[in-house]
């Protein structure tokens, strides 16, 4: 397999992994504080009982890097 077609793999796993964990991430949200939207997470201590969560900053913060690492690896292809 080249490392083009390797990349593509990569980049869809990771696409995968992100959207289950916004999923994941969001219905989470909504147990907590019912009719959130996906939007309302770009801010999410705007809302207290998501600030106070130990299971929905997990959760959020797993998300978070899954993100940052899309964008390292994106980076690193571009070179």
């Amino acid at each position: 397999m080249d490392r083009e077609r390797e990349d593509e793999g990569v980049e869809y796993l990771l696409e995968e992994m992100i959207r289950a964990q916004r999923e994941r991430v969001l219905a989470l949200a909504r147990r907590l504080v019912p009719g959130l939207s996906p939007d309302d997470l770009l801010q999410p201590h705007d809302h207290p009982a998501l600030a106070a969560s130990p299971d929905f900053n997990f959760e959020d913060g797993i998300l978070a890097g899954y993100l940052a690492f899309r964008a390292a690896f994106r980076a690193s292809r571009t070179k």
